[in-house]
């Protein structure tokens, strides 16, 4: 970890690419080169092999385009395990690489690769596909009413590439926007906790101890969870009241790995932090007055965007990516809100004080959220503009929603103690965390 140099920017999808080309033109009796697919926009999608152990570890890049950290550590090991035969033969691992599975949607996020790093400027350039273009998230499924099976091009690479490896260790390369370090693994493994809980302090993060990123998981120690499911999201949904009748939702690629018995790990680390993602002390709000407050700072994101996408709709021409994302999330926040209401007016567990991570994470992290959104908004609307098709009407909801994107940032910027987290920290305890699993799988395969 403390090896990894100092990484000014995120390098762009060519950036990525030319790295592959140089690695294995440099080290060609180490490292190995295959596409493995092609993505929706005709982009290959390559991997790089290196090594020749007797299990398979594969680690994939930009599951969430706007989730470059991943791609960075695969840019920096790539190099390091052609260098440094001790690390490449330490777990008797063939090490499988992609930089970045979603290189469209990756190119949609590179005005904020070089900075400047603050929120307003990652959220004016942010992009997140709807839930159908995930491809994290496109797996075939079928439980209960849900029943999914347009799985994405890049999806079926990464299940083609997941047959023939049937790896041992798999890592999906996330990262959050906002808050702390936390964990999601696959299997319960206790021994290597305490590890992952210090990581973070060796690079000067804290871990992320509010709120969970979805409630209807409880975590396996601090910070640390099991991996999320579709299964687990729909019976949360339907036990809380939201119609299920349409839900088409798809799996993951770690519900995808789990017939080959897989240990996946996703370690979320993010751009910006604050002192308060986790103090524990106990304020006087209660923890569900908390949540609430945060739904209905959601509910008003949401009526906001939708209010301007509503009004100009009719004038779209684009069919753009941007329109595609912002109508599906509101679509879906209607759809689910209803849920997360009632289970925090009815769940035991939210009648208590609040700790400050809590309040912080059901306050100023949702607003940071939902700021994204309003972002994406603006990148339609200017698109619309762009290609010549500035009615009076879209040019009217763009100024309007410039105008609530200033506001919001403006006000969630002079409301925070935010720090921009330098790069090689987060990759530097992505790349930790994923050793000290190797580690322990390597030594229990008795």
């Amino acid at each position: 970890m403390a090896q990894i140099p100092e990484m000014d920017r995120f390098l762009t999808v060519d950036e990525l690419h030319a790295d592959l080309d140089r690695i294995v033109a440099a080290y060609p009796d180490i490292a190995r080169l295959e596409r493995v697919g092609t993505s929706r926009l005709g982009e290959p999608i390559r991997m790089l092999s290196i090594g020749s152990g007797a299990k398979n570890i594969f680690l994939f890049g930009c599951p969430h385009p706007n989730e470059p950290i991943g791609a960075m550590l695969v840019n920096y090991l790539s190099e390091k395990l052609c260098t440094d035969a001790e690390l490449r033969d330490a777990f008797d691992y063939t090490w499988h690489l992609i930089p970045t599975i979603d290189p469209d949607g990756t190119r949609l996020n590179e005005n904020w690769f070089a900075g400047p790093f603050t929120i307003k400027n990652y959220a004016r350039n942010f992009y997140r596909p709807a839930g159908p273009q995930q491809v994290e998230w496109t797996f075939p499924n079928s439980y209960k009413n849900n029943y999914f099976d347009a799985t994405l091009p890049e999806t079926e690479a990464l299940m083609r590439v997941i047959d023939r490896l049937q790896p041992e260790f798999m890592v999906s390369l996330h990262n959050a926007g906002f808050g702390g370090v936390y964990y999601y693994i696959s299997r319960d493994t206790p021994e290597i906790y305490p590890t992952f809980h210090e990581l973070p302090t060796w690079e000067d993060l804290p871990l992320r101890l509010g709120e969970g990123e979805v409630p209807w998981i409880d975590p396996l120690a601090p910070a640390i969870f099991p991996l999320l499911s579709v299964e687990d999201q729909y019976d949360h949904l339907e036990a809380n009241g939201a119609d299920v009748s349409t839900m088409s939702s798809g799996g993951s690629s770690d519900g995808y790995a789990s017939r080959y018995n897989t240990v996946t790990l996703i370690t979320e680390m993010a751009y910006f932090d604050d002192p308060h993602v986790n103090d524990l002390t106990v304020t006087d709000t209660i923890r569900r007055d908390a949540i609430l407050k945060g739904v209905d700072i959601s509910d008003e994101g949401t009526e906001v965007v939708s209010g301007h996408l509503d009004a100009v709709r009719s004038d779209l021409k684009t069919n753009s990516a941007f329109e595609t994302a912002v109508s599906w999330f509101m679509d879906n926040a209607k759809k689910s809100k209803g849920a997360q209401r009632t289970w925090a007016e009815n769940d035991p567990a939210t009648d208590r004080p609040a700790t400050v991570a809590e309040l912080f994470s059901s306050n100023q992290e949702v607003q940071f959220y939902r700021l994204l959104q309003v972002g994406m908004l603006v990148r339609m609307l200017e698109g619309e503009v762009a290609v010549g098709n500035g009615t009076p009407q879209i040019r009217q909801h763009l100024k309007e929603a410039r105008d609530t994107f200033e506001a919001w940032g403006d006000k969630l910027e002079r409301e925070l103690d935010v720090r921009a987290i330098p790069i090689r920290k987060l990759v530097a305890v992505q790349l930790g965390s994923v050793l000290a699993t190797a580690q322990h799988l390597a030594s229990h395969r008795s």
